[in-house]
């Protein structure tokens, strides 16, 4: 396989003897368990561990709900729904609706806000569809997948009856515990299980990203083989510079200790722009803590070269730019000859698109890092299942050792459930009374 590719060349730091024992020793505690949050790390070995019946009765349950439905709802929040969606939209083909008449299965998410407009265009666009949904959540009691899953289940039993909705319901959470699990089991739904030791945001190789991404027509095989090179190629006896998720955690937190404060992930292809707001959860909720961590920002480009590009020239020196590079597009575009030139281009007649995206990729590096910025290079081969597998392994091996290089705790979120005492004592929930009334009085 051809693996990925890290550039550090352009970050401005020289890498010690010091960052590689320190960066050893955090990747050697995810095998050893002996570090903070070591009852989340199922997800270190997963890729290699998954059982080939696992796989099978994911492929086979994926494939029942494509035959049966022509909107598939996927409901989630965090980390039961931006990996699916980040590897389904790196996959897709965006232009779909405009291929055939013919309808082809859809993968729709739902459950990752609040909003009643989405939530109710969402339902008008499937009222002439058949339909069949995907609950994800370990509870069962998350407020905004909860609520959209009463909403969605209600329509498909009032379309196919208890029955009939027993067969188009897959519930995805816990072993044995929680509110979802205990309806899966009173409705008969077909189940699948969010391994205890793995977070939600760590899980998009568990049945929580792919079952959706085998409905929606992944090569799941392919993302999980491409996963497991990236397993075996960050290992602990993997030798430092050669493993590229040690590297590039203790690059980012050289760079966080000489002051660059805020990560600007980007790419030059726009189907990756999921695939970093992922990236955004991942990092974020691991390693923003106590006070300290790297804020995780993205861009799309050239695109945003237009709005944000000049404030990553100019503005202020705290942050500094990690690219997902793509090293071969999937389609071939030439740029033509115009006899009369007014717009100027013909020097670049003859010349592939994707030419001049890297040109503008190549340029871009150079002024930002001219211009103080530092700059790290991740390049894949191409957007496909088996590299997208691999990215998400990297980025998770490095998420987990940039933690503990960081002093954090990389699996919990304590901080998540501060707005959530808020919300509920505002909608008055049955034993928030006395957080209702004091927050009340707060806000007038």
């Amino acid at each position: 396989m051809e693996t990925i590719k890290l550039d550090i060349s352009k970050s401005g730091v020289r890498l010690t003897e010091e960052m590689e024992a320190r960066a050893c020793e955090a990747n050697a505690l995810l095998y050893s368990r002996k570090g903070a949050g070591s009852d989340f790390l199922g997800w270190v070995g997963l890729p290699g561990s998954i059982p080939g019946e696992e796989i099978d009765r994911i492929l086979t349950t994926a494939r029942r709900l494509r035959e049966q439905a022509e909107a598939v709802i996927c409901i989630g929040i965090g980390g039961s729904y931006l990996g699916a969606r980040a590897i389904t939209e790196a996959l897709g083909d965006p232009f779909a609706c405009l291929r055939s008449d013919k309808r082809q299965t859809q993968l729709l998410f739902a459950g990752q806000n609040l909003s009643e407009d989405y939530l109710g265009a969402l339902m008008e666009a499937v009222a002439d569809r058949t339909l069949a949904a995907i609950v994800i959540s370990k509870s069962g009691t998350t407020t905004e997948p909860a609520v959209a899953f009463r909403i969605v289940k209600e329509e498909i039993e009032r379309r196919y009856g208890k029955k009939g909705a027993a067969e188009r319901i897959v519930a995805v959470t816990d072993k044995s515990r929680g509110v979802l699990r205990t309806l899966a089991a009173n409705e008969g739904y077909t189940t699948f299980v969010i391994p205890d030791d793995v977070g939600g945001r760590y899980s998009v190789l568990t049945p929580v990203g792919l079952l959706p991404l085998a409905v929606a027509g992944v090569d799941i095989r392919e993302l999980l083989a491409g996963a497991r090179e990236m397993e075996r190629a960050t290992s602990e006896r993997t030798p430092f510079p050669e493993n590229p998720s040690a590297v590039y955690a203790a690059v980012r937190n050289a760079l966080y200790a000489s002051g660059k404060k805020i990560e600007i992930l980007g790419s030059y292809e726009p189907r990756l722009h999921y695939f970093a707001e992922w990236w955004k959860q991942l990092y974020g909720e691991s390693e923003g803590k106590q006070g300290r961590g790297i804020f995780p920002a993205s861009v799309t480009l050239t695109a945003d070269l237009h709005s944000m590009g000049q404030y990553i020239q100019e503005g202020e020196r705290t942050l500094f730019e990690t690219i997902v590079s793509v090293a071969s597009p999937d389609r071939e575009l030439r740029i033509g000859a115009d006899e009369e030139n007014l717009d100027g281009l013909n020097y670049l007649a003859g010349k592939r698109l994707s030419e001049v995206n890297r040109m503008a990729e190549l340029g871009v590096q150079l002024a930002h890092a001219d211009g103080g910025v530092p700059n790290l290079r991740i390049e894949i081969p191409r957007v496909d299942a088996r590299s997208l597998g691999a990215l998400v392994y990297f980025f998770e091996k490095a998420c987990g050792i940039s933690g503990y290089l960081l002093g954090v705790n990389p699996f919990d979120q304590p901080g998540v459930e501060a707005y959530k005492k808020n919300m509920f004592a505002l909608l008055d929930k049955p034993g928030y009374e006395e957080e209702s009334r004091a927050i009340r009085e707060r806000i007038g």
